[in-house]
């Protein structure tokens, strides 16, 4: 559908809407007015969005480190070696079957 193609017919659908004893969730018609919310004076501004980030961010969790001391010592790290960990598989008797 191009952007000058306009569909027609009625937008409005209430055939969803929740009858009594039907649901225990209710469902609005799409002509019910919008509960109103806290963003309704000027939410959608750039005062809010800073009011909002000030009051997300806690200034007590950021620190001067770059790591909170995680690193591992020197000689603390070993490799594991070839068999560790195989079990009975180092040994060939897994339970598969050997290939010709």
């Amino acid at each position: 559908m191009s952007s000058t193609e306009v569909p027609t017919g009625n937008a409005m659908d209430n055939s969803y809407q929740s009858r009594t004893g039907q649901s225990e969730i209710p469902v609005l018609k799409d002509e019910a007015p919008i509960e109103s919310t806290e963003y309704d004076n000027g939410g959608d501004s750039d005062q809010q969005l800073e009011r909002d980030e000030k009051e997300a961010i806690d200034r007590d969790n950021i620190i001067s480190e770059r790591t909170r001391g995680a690193a591992k010592k020197p000689g603390a790290y070993a490799e594991p070696g070839d068999e560790e960990g195989l079990g009975d598989a180092a040994d060939g008797i897994d339970g598969t079957s050997s290939v010709r």
